[in-house]
């Protein structure tokens, strides 16, 4: 399966998202904070298929942590997450580097289908709408 760094420095929300991704035959390693995420990365070279970070973390938030990615390892999948209206709001604007942002709180369903999408390039639009379609449906 695919290699994920989660970044999040709430303690258990760290820990049921690597546990949930573990458990669905992924790689996790974790970083409490964006400074250890972005250290992390730079020394694995950036061999990761995704990145998992909260957006509102100390030392280096999640939007700083996706710039600096996003210069340093195009090609790696970023999806970031929060539980803050205005923290959704700055992530709009990084449409072109993020593949997705999803809201805090979420449930083990949420979290995997989102990565899924994520490691799978399904577009994000695309994705949305099926999902209502089938809700409605």
């Amino acid at each position: 399966m695919a290699r994920i760094l989660v970044a999040e420095d709430d303690d258990n929300v760290r820990q049921f998202v690597a546990r949930a991704l573990q458990l669905n035959g992924h790689e996790v390693m974790e970083a409490e904070d964006g400074g250890l995420a972005a250290e992390l990365l730079q020394s694995e070279a950036g061999r990761f298929d995704l990145l998992l970070s909260d957006i509102k973390m100390p030392v280096m938030d999640g939007i700083a942590l996706a710039l600096n990615v996003a210069a340093a390892f195009p090609d790696l999948t970023i999806v970031l997450m929060t539980g803050f209206a205005d923290q959704r709001e700055r992530a709009h604007g990084l449409d072109a580097l993020i593949y997705d942002v999803i809201a805090k709180p979420f449930s083990l369903q949420q979290i995997l289908a989102k990565v899924d999408d994520a490691l799978n390039g399904r577009p994000v639009e695309v994705v949305s709408l099926a999902r209502q379609a089938l809700a409605e449906g």
